[in-house]
């Protein structure tokens, strides 16, 4: 009896290399560019600073309109807020005053 020996094919010897690379490509795509890969971190925190800082600017807001708001309170009225804010709502001013317009009081509204 002969035994035949049959020589490996260098196919063969590259299978299961080739599907640990495939395998670790793969993970590896998604580590970068998943939903929670590298990628969208980066984009997530952007969006997190940009975030914060819209958020600093409407507290700053929100201060500012609640000391406003302080000063037309019954307990408190402000004789010159009072003033103010019906020459502003009636468009109204003397004869011997002078107005000077601002575009910031129309975007504070």
């Amino acid at each position: 009896m002969y035994t035949r020996q049959r020589k490996q094919s260098f196919l063969r010897r590259l299978i299961l290399p080739g599907l640990s690379a495939a395998l670790l490509l793969y993970f590896a795509l998604h580590a970068l560019s998943g939903d929670y890969g590298l990628i969208a971190r980066g984009q997530l925190e952007n969006n997190s600073h940009a975030l914060e800082r819209k958020l600093a600017d409407l507290k700053q807001k929100r201060e500012t309109l609640e000391r406003r708001v302080v000063l037309l309170r019954p307990e408190s009225l402000d004789p010159d807020m009072i003033d103010e804010r019906a020459r502003d709502n009636l468009n109204l001013v003397h004869p011997d005053e002078i107005v000077i317009l601002r575009n910031d009081r129309s975007a504070q509204k």
